[in-house]
C-alpha cells in the first residue's frame, strides 16, 4: 500500500475545518488561480498529471446554482419570460472551458472537484503545454497534444464525453452518435 491509498482514503471523509478555511480563502481571492501543486494528488495523477515543466494545475471557482436567462427588459415576450435555463453542460465542463478561454497556449487535459459550500463549487483544472518538448515526447500527453486543439471547447475532454453519453456502447444508445442533434435531423 503506497502514498496513493492513503491519499485517496483522506479525500473520503476530509478535514471540515480545515477545509472550510481553505474555502474563506479561496472565496476572497480571483476566480481562476494557478496553483503550485494540485491539492488532491491521488486523484491528479489518476488523471494524467505529472510533476514536470509544462503541465500546470489551476484552480477554479464557479457560481452555483441554476443556469438563469436574464429577462427582457422591455415589451411582452411570451417565448423569453420563463428564466430557467437548463444547459447541457454540467459545471465541470463549464469551468474547463472558462479556464481554456483564460490559458489560450495550452490545452485542458483533465480536472476534478475539490470542494463546495453553499454558493460556490471549486474545481481544479489540469493544463498541459503542448509546444514543450517534454510534453511532446511523453507516451500519454504526447498524443493529447498531436489531436487538433480546443478539446474543452470542443466537447472531446472525459467530462463532456460522459455528459454526452459518448461511453455508453452505440448498441444499446445509438441515438446518441454522431450527435443528438444530427440524429434528430436525420430524421429518427
Amino acid at each position: 500500500m503506497g502514498l496513493t491509498k492513503y491519499l485517496r482514503d483522506a479525500w473520503k471523509k476530509p478535514d471540515i475545518k480545515l477545509l472550510r478555511a481553505r474555502m474563506i480563502d479561496w472565496r476572497r481571492g480571483e476566480a481562476i488561480v494557478k496553483v503550485d501543486k494540485p491539492l488532491r494528488l491521488d486523484r491528479a495523477r489518476s488523471l494524467g498529471y505529472k510533476a514536470k515543466k509544462g503541465v500546470v494545475v489551476v484552480r477554479i471557482r464557479l457560481k452555483r446554482g441554476g443556469h438563469k436567462r436574464t429577462r427582457p427588459n422591455k415589451a411582452r415576450r411570451t417565448k423569453r419570460l420563463h428564466i430557467r435555463k437548463n444547459l447541457r453542460l454540467n459545471y465541470k465542463e463549464i469551468a474547463e472551458q472558462r479556464v481554456a478561454r483564460k490559458y489560450v497556449n495550452m490545452e485542458v487535459l483533465n480536472s476534478y472537484m475539490i470542494g463546495k459550500d453553499g454558493i460556490h463549487y471549486f474545481y481544479e483544472v489540469i493544463l498541459i503545454d503542448g509546444m514543450r518538448p517534454e510534453i511532446k515526447n511523453d507516451k500519454q500527453l504526447g498524443p493529447v497534444v498531436k489531436s487538433p486543439k480546443k478539446r474543452s471547447l470542443r466537447a472531446i475532454t472525459s467530462t463532456s464525453r460522459k455528459a454526452r453519453g459518448l461511453r455508453n456502447s452505440p448498441v444499446k444508445s445509438p441515438k446518441v452518435r454522431p450527435s443528438l442533434r444530427a440524429n434528430r435531423r436525420r430524421g429518427n
